[in-house]
């Protein structure tokens, strides 16, 4: 496994690697001295830390010995998301991709998600494991308001838009389940690590 360490201020270190998940899991469970977040992203993970309680260097060292695990954690389950796919661009990807709509939903359905990092908004999480066949570019000209609860694709992201506001991701449908809830603790229903599963509805 190969693994890039670039610093970051003098607080973090920045790591480049392949699976950032399963490289994140294995730090959660035995945290190196002086670790205080992890934050991943799509290629990289920022470990911050406590300059007080190492260094840089000493952290470094010690991050090229992690090995990744399984990065779902045992006995956490699945989050079921009812979907009604009556999306405005549901259509436009059925044709983009050469699929009928009752394939595209059902392609839609039958993925295995998991929610890999958190980003652009509190709780929208990106879900890799969309069928290769369903990667589209995202709008070319953005939306300026779409729904809480929003169910969209682009790229190779499934997500679910966890309130109102700009976007330029494909809508395929539509939830009522709140991924994002101040009342809730924790706030956040798909951290990173979440299997996810996309259910078809009616209205």
């Amino acid at each position: 496994m190969t693994v890039r360490l670039l610093p970051c201020g003098r607080r973090a270190v920045l790591v480049e690697v392949a699976d950032v998940l399963g490289f994140q899991a294995a730090l959660a469970q035995s945290p190196p001295a002086g670790v205080v977040e992890l934050v991943p992203a799509a290629r990289t993970l920022l470990v911050r830390f406590d300059p007080a309680a190492t260094t840089a260097e000493r952290l470094g060292t010690l991050l090229r010995q992690v090995s990744p695990v399984d990065s779902v954690a045992s006995g956490a389950g699945e989050v079921v998301i009812p979907v009604v796919y009556d999306g405005e661009d549901l259509a436009e990807v059925a044709a983009e991709t050469g699929l009928s709509v009752p394939s595209l939903i059902s392609r839609h359905t039958a993925g295995a998600y998991v929610s890999a990092f958190c980003g652009f908004a509190p709780g929208f999480a990106y879900l890799t494991g969309t069928d290769p066949a369903l990667h589209v570019s995202r709008r070319s000209s953005p939306r300026t308001r779409i729904p809480a609860g929003s169910v969209a694709i682009a790229g190779e992201y499934s997500a679910v838009y966890p309130s109102a506001s700009p976007g330029g991701w494909r809508l395929l449908g539509r939830t009522d389940v709140p991924v994002w809830d101040v009342e809730r603790d924790p706030p956040n229903l798909l951290p990173p690590g979440t299997r996810v599963r996309f259910t078809a509805v009616r209205p």
